[in-house]
């Protein structure tokens, strides 16, 4: 049944890992104690295929340092 939950959710988030960070900050956020995480994962892939949150975007990475200043010059 999660399968289907994902692929629907997967359709609304296309992205894999953007899909992943938001159902499980969805999960930790909604978690109740007395439920099954289980059940509250459900909810959240269902919540999001039927476009309850918003798509987020990822920021964009930071540019990666450059290399003159690492060289090691001989002395």
């Amino acid at each position: 049944m999660r399968s289907s939950l994902v692929y629907s959710a997967g359709s609304a988030i296309k992205n894999r890992f953007l899909l992943a960070s938001i159902v499980i900050r969805a999960v930790r956020v909604h978690h109740v104690n007395s439920t099954r995480t289980e059940d509250t994962a459900n909810q959240a892939f269902s919540d999001v295929s039927e476009g309850r949150y918003a798509s987020a975007v990822l920021p964009d990475p930071a540019p990666p340092p450059l290399i003159e200043p690492l060289l090691i010059t001989p002395a």
